[in-house]
């Protein structure tokens, strides 16, 4: 299971909305086969590793026993159902790292394992296998997307002038990294001033990766279509209260257009719309990364799982704008790189 673990994690910032999922094949002892799911819409993990077995062992699979880090779904989606392959292939054992919280799975295929005579053996490395789906896991039981608070702030707390006029605060090796961040996320949110001032193009051109879907609130639409957020490079959508799309609707295919706009009411805090309206586009992950009106918007209403702080430690402002303020988390990681203290906390548990 943690080799099923390893291969699972190659196919980070390439298969969401789906999982990431390893399979390994195992036969007396011996890996015969391996795979991980690689890219949405293509093969699953139990796929890739049975078409892995080289020809001389194809005469093992149905004597070996098969480890999976999720449970293999019972559905047709945009492939056949994997629990119907390691049927018709004779596999009679099957080990599970956690089931499938997806409404479509959630123990179906468990179910139909064991009702054509598979043993199935559930919660190897649960909670490692859980971790690694972190994103896909809170989409599917908080019904909402999984986020991630990112800023960069001085010695003496500041993000940024008075005058909002961009300060370099984090060094080279840490920018990377942010990218590195940015690729994990389904999406990147920023505030209005931020856009404007910044003018961030906020995509991952410093490190290997897909861009994420670039999100921002611009309730007046007062932005400029100048800025590089719509340069068309990658789908950015607008949050604002004016107009109004069809593209909250189910199937459909938003992310091939450069520029959406989304209608914002009044009866649920603009938070809460956000997170809502990235539920029903199926936007599993968002990386929140400024400014402080709408980070700390997030953090007052718990509406957050991780955060990174990047503090240069070297650096002081005396006057300036200042950093959000962090609220029920725990520390989990600190680490420094050159002159800048990168911490990584977690929310508690409310």
């Amino acid at each position: 299971m943690y080799r099923c673990l390893q291969l699972a994690q190659l196919g980070e910032g390439s298969v969401a909305p789906n999982p990431m999922v390893g399979a390994v094949l195992v036969y007396n002892g011996r890996i015969i086969g391996e795979g991980y799911h690689r890219q949405y819409g293509q093969a699953h993990a139990e796929v890739n590793c049975i078409n892995s077995v080289a020809d001389e062992d194809k005469s093992l699979i149905p004597e070996a026993t098969i480890y999976v880090s999720l449970e293999p779904c019972a559905h047709f989606g945009k492939t056949p159902p994997c629990a119907d392959l390691i049927i018709t292939k004779g596999i009679k054992q099957v080990v599970v790292g956690c089931r499938d919280p997806f409404s479509e799975v959630n123990g179906k295929g468990i179910e139909k394992l064991r009702a054509a005579g598979v043993s199935v053996t559930l919660g190897v490395l649960e909670k490692e296998c859980l971790a690694i789906n972190k994103r896909f896991f809170t989409f599917h039981t908080k019904h909402r997307p999984f986020i991630v608070l990112k800023w960069a702030q001085t010695a003496d707390g500041k993000i940024a002038n008075d005058d909002y006029s961009r300060v370099l605060i984090s060094n080279a090796y840490t920018n990377r990294l942010v990218h590195l961040w940015r690729s994990q996320q389904m999406s990147i949110l920023v505030g209005t001033n931020t856009a404007l001032y910044d003018d961030p193009s906020l995509t991952t051109r410093l490190w290997p990766g897909k861009d994420p879907i670039r999100l921002v609130v611009d309730m007046d639409l007062r932005l400029p279509s100048t800025l590089q957020l719509f340069d068309g490079v990658t789908p950015t959508i607008v949050f604002n209260k004016h107009k109004h799309t069809l593209q909250l609707q189910k199937n459909i295919d938003w992310y091939l257009v450069g520029l959406q706009s989304y209608q914002v009411t009044e009866d649920l805090s603009l938070v809460h719309q956000i997170t809502n309206a990235l539920y029903q586009l199926n936007i599993q992950s968002v990386l929140v990364e400024g400014g402080t009106r709408l980070l700390q918007s997030f953090i007052d209403e718990g509406m957050w799982d991780e955060a990174c702080v990047i503090t240069n430690e070297k650096l002081a402002l005396g006057e300036g704008l200042a950093a959000p303020i962090l609220k029920n988390h725990d520390l989990v990681l600190s680490q420094i790189v050159q002159s800048d203290c990168i911490r990584s906390y977690k929310k508690l548990l409310d």
